[in-house]
């Protein structure tokens, strides 16, 4: 398993350059469901360190609600399907994490539709409204 992060460390490491915010996120997030190096928790663990990488890519904290990571947690099945199709070509020995890829963007393009909703005072229905006395 050390061997298995390492070399998703080194993958990250030796493609930051030349790959996508979103590609080096998605194969975050198949890798270390694919490792499941926690006996509980792999999941939310690799949503949270996928989201860190995407962040760290972009250089940025990414605003807007309901994040990615809260995007995954309330409709698995795409996710599900979107790393199936990975440990597929896996299989083939291939690394192809496009449709991750294609589903992370567009749960960033929520967030950060979202964001953009609230920056201009359109109300986000994923957003809790401070009420003030």
């Amino acid at each position: 398993m050390a061997d298995e992060i390492q070399m998703m460390c080194e993958y990250v490491n030796g493609n930051w350059a030349s790959k996508s915010a979103a590609h080096l996120a998605a194969y975050v997030l198949w890798k270390m469901n694919w490792i499941h190096p926690f006996a509980d928790g792999n999941g939310r663990t690799a949503r949270a360190i996928s989201y860190v990488v995407l962040s760290t890519k972009l250089d940025s904290l990414l605003p807007g609600t309901p994040t990615i990571p809260e995007q995954i947690a309330t409709d698995k099945r795409p996710y599900y399907s979107a790393l199936e199709v990975a440990d597929s070509a896996w299989a083939s020995g291939q690394v192809d994490v496009s449709v991750l890829e294609g589903l992370l963007s567009s749960m960033l393009a929520l967030q950060l539709l979202n964001a953009a909703k609230e920056a201009a005072g359109e109300s986000n229905p994923f957003s809790a409204t401070p009420v003030l006395h």
